[in-house]
């Protein structure tokens, strides 16, 4: 299957920006509908965003809509996260997934449906 390696987290100020990345190999990356989830400290794993295999599709949590942007090249397998106007809550661990989807269109929204992780990178935000 799949192995996924994130990258791309810091300490950043309120405001700022950063830009992880999630490098898969083993398995063909483009097979994989992608996510993004994070986990804060004393809080139970939640989602972020997912794009479908293509790309063309993506889904954002209402907590980071028109901040943070999914993108993927599958060319390179790998998946992007975009985060901008960057906030003390959005502290946290940030890991990517892979799941098997149905179609090259379609978005995985469920934390269960993801059967592949990556080790998690961690993102600090200060105030």
């Amino acid at each position: 299957q799949v192995q996924l390696v994130e990258s791309g987290g810091g300490l950043v100020q309120a405001g700022g920006s950063l830009r992880l990345s999630c490098t898969a190999s083993g398995q063909t990356f483009s097979y994989y509908a992608m996510g993004w989830f994070r986990q804060a400290p004393g809080k139970e794993r939640e989602f972020v965003t997912a794009i479908s295999i293509g790309g063309s599709n993506t889904y954002y949590a209402d907590s980071v809509k028109g901040r943070f942007i999914i993108s993927r090249d599958n060319a390179k397998n790998t998946l992007y996260l975009q985060m901008n106007s960057l906030k003390p809550e959005d502290t946290a661990v940030y890991y990517c997934a892979a799941a098997n989807a149905p179609g090259r269109i379609v978005v995985i929204t469920s934390t269960d449906r993801y059967r592949v992780w990556g080790q998690g990178t961690q993102v600090t935000v200060s105030s």
